[in-house]
């Protein structure tokens, strides 16, 4: 059965269809979820689930513990009915908040009855329907290597030591590459897997994402495919829900535009996509920030491939969003506040957490 892929970027149609598929779901449901919260949206999601456990279903909900504004108490029912929910890692005092608690499942997965995935960037929260996201729906056999990563997650919610390499072992299905990430220094698949899509480029590279922090390899990349005469396009928020962000990226704005890279930042609302098209041909799609923290502290997945249909309905998508921004000025950058530039500097030991 060959896959076939539904791409969305309005959170409304992300959760009609995602609700709408487990209303048809008649095997399992498996959830993996970063931000779930006790809103209206959480609260359509957790009584369709229950629902379905009512009628037997095999349920299996992962949530990130800091990400979550729910308890276990918010999902008693489905419990009560033969539903599994975890919290990913829950928050110790005793440990670390750098290291230990900052290593948060940041993956956004649903998989149903091995015959349905979606993977990308939404996550289930009223707080982001007016944001624009990045999504995959996903009919074919494709949700078999889906389930399987999520089982493997799902048993190390609770682990501060695992088998790293297992966790982070390519998945490869026809033609399609899963990569995953798993806090680490030394593997970093995602940052390696983006550096050699740059190295590879041959007309065209298009970023989108809500958090542009490279680290100095990624921009040094960059910046190299750009005098090369590669076009080279980041489009990122204007404003994100990260203020931090959003001051530190400053900093690196000269150097990028000197080298001829476009900046863009979108401006009706937050950007939440996360998205990377190669000459018009590659796409690489998934739960991964262009940043420190996606790269080093986070359980991140991306999908990536080549599908003609897929990369025209995605460069659209990239069209579209440039046509909503405002592009980056040098000479304004130039004349931004003192104060700024301080802050700029004050902030570049914690590029990593934010």
């Amino acid at each position: 059965m060959s896959d076939k892929f539904k791409f969305f970027s309005d959170p409304l149609n992300i959760y009609s269809s995602m609700l709408k598929d487990i209303e048809d779901a008649k095997k399992y449901i498996y959830f993996e979820i970063y931000i779930f919260e006790n809103d209206s949206i959480g609260e359509k999601f957790r009584n369709t689930l229950l629902k379905k456990a009512k009628q037997g279903l095999e349920i299996k909900i992962l949530i990130d513990s800091w990400g979550a504004t729910v308890s276990k108490a918010f999902f008693s029912e489905i419990i009560e009915n033969g539903g599994e929910v975890r919290f990913f890692k829950k928050i110790n005092a005793r440990l670390n908040i750098f290291t230990e608690s900052h290593r948060r499942d940041h993956r956004k997965i649903l998989v149903i009855d091995d015959r349905i995935s979606y993977v990308g960037s939404a996550n289930v929260t009223v707080r982001c329907l007016n944001w624009r996201e990045s999504m995959f729906k996903i009919e074919g056999d494709i949700a078999n290597a889906f389930r399987r990563i999520f089982i493997q997650n799902y048993n190390i919610y609770n682990k501060y030591i695992y088998d790293k390499k297992k966790q982070i072992k390519y998945v490869l299905h026809d033609g399609y590459q899963i990569i995953r990430d798993v806090p680490s220094i030394r593997f970093q698949q995602i940052k390696k897997k983006f550096i050699q899509l740059i190295r590879n480029a041959c007309k065209e590279i298009i970023i989108e994402t809500p958090y542009f922090l490279p680290g100095s390899m990624l921009r040094k990349e960059l910046m190299k495919a750009s005098l090369k005469g590669i076009e080279v396009k980041v489009i990122m928020p204007r404003h994100s829900d990260i203020r931090m962000v959003d001051i530190l990226r400053e900093m690196y704005f000269g150097q990028l535009h000197r080298s001829g890279i476009k900046l863009y930042f979108y401006t009706p609302q937050n950007l939440h996509s996360k998205l990377m098209l190669i000459d018009k041909e590659t796409f690489v799609l998934g739960s991964a920030n262009f940043d420190y923290r996606s790269f080093r502290y986070q359980f991140e997945m991306i999908l990536t491939g080549k599908n003609p249909e897929l990369a025209m309905r995605l460069d659209e998508h990239l069209n579209n969003s440039i046509n909503d921004t405002n592009e980056f000025v040098y000479d304004i950058w130039k004349k931004r506040p003192l104060i700024q530039k301080i802050f700029e500097k004050i902030l570049i030991p914690f590029r990593h957490i934010f």
